[in-house]
């Protein structure tokens, strides 16, 4: 089965980066394509980073409170 990385979506034009602010998933649960894994902060607004398809969350790389550049990869997730 394939292992696809989560990225750090961009929600703004001016968006450089975003603090993790809170993990609802946690590593070996199922996640459905669309449902949400984090809460980020970015801009002084909470945004939610959905699953980008289904799979199993395999590897969380980025931690509560740390500060992550758009478009890194955040988690790690096992399709198929």
């Amino acid at each position: 089965m394939p292992v696809i990385d989560v990225l750090l979506p961009q929600f703004g034009m001016g968006m450089k980066d975003g603090e993790i602010l809170r993990w609802l998933k946690s590593v070996g649960e199922a996640v459905q394509a669309g449902e949400t894994l984090v809460e980020v902060e970015a801009a002084k607004a909470t945004v939610e980073v959905p699953a980008p398809q289904a799979g199993e969350l395999v590897e969380i790389l980025a931690g509560e409170g740390q500060t992550v550049a758009v478009r890194a990869p955040i988690a790690r997730l096992r399709t198929g």
